[in-house]
């Protein structure tokens, strides 16, 4: 499993504005000069934020994204698989994916399910306030 630039800034751009959620609405450019990512990419991944209701925008001279939830209620998992459709660590595990016709007799499958499970887990205990706290280590 590889996590992409799109699930890596999607996570990027989620923690900066926890960062900053105090300071209300920020701009796509702040956001971008911050994180060192170009304008028309950052513009796709917040698109996708936006729809998903991860973020809201106000237009206008004072407008730009904020976080719709606190930052405890976000999982770093449910942004990462937003952005990335799946986690699984092999294609068969992936949803959706047809069942494999080795599984029956497939003697890693189990090794790959765990896995997938500890990854799932993980993931989804760790919140975007544990990442502004640097409490994840022990999770």
């Amino acid at each position: 499993m590889m996590i992409s630039s799109k699930g890596r800034y999607a996570l990027r751009v989620m923690i900066d504005l926890a960062q900053h959620r105090d300071e209300g609405y920020v701009s796509v450019k702040t956001i971008c000069d911050r994180q060192e990512v170009s304008m028309k990419y950052m513009e796709s991944i917040i698109a996708m934020l936006n729809k998903a209701g991860f973020v809201e925008s106000l237009r206008g001279k004072v407008g730009g994204y904020r976080l719709t939830r606190e930052n405890a209620a976000y999982s770093v998992g449910e942004i990462v698989a937003l952005a990335e459709g799946s986690l699984a660590p092999i294609p068969c595990l992936e949803n959706g994916a047809a069942e494999c016709e080795r599984a029956g007799q497939c003697m890693t499958l189990p090794i790959w399910k765990n896995l997938d499970k500890i990854i799932y887990n993980y993931l989804n205990s760790v919140t975007l306030q544990d990442v502004l706290d640097q409490n994840f280590e022990e999770k």
